[in-house]
């Protein structure tokens, strides 16, 4: 029998890209999320970011993992598989 109360973890795997985005009146320009995917398994978006960085009005894509605890909501940070290209800082995510 299982427990009603254990807290199975669940896993995200997601490939999201970034387009630049132009600067505006106060001369900002920068990146922003163009795509974003979810996949059951790392090695499928790593592959979508390596296929998604290669196009030409991509800027940069992210494949990362991350665990959410159903029961609470709470989601962890990301754990990075790969970043290509122009990407935003860890700090920025």
């Amino acid at each position: 029998m299982t427990n009603p109360d254990q807290s199975s973890i669940k896993v995200h795997y997601i490939c999201q890209t970034y387009v630049e985005k132009k600067a505006g009146r106060e001369g900002q320009g920068g990146l922003k999320i163009a795509k974003q995917f979810e996949y059951s398994t790392a090695s499928e978006a790593q592959n979508r970011a390596e296929r998604e960085a290669q196009s030409e009005d991509c800027a940069g894509a992210d494949a990362y993992m991350v665990s959410e605890d159903p029961n609470s909501g709470e989601v962890g940070s990301p754990s990075f598989l790969v970043r290509l290209g122009n990407v935003p800082e860890f700090e920025d995510f």
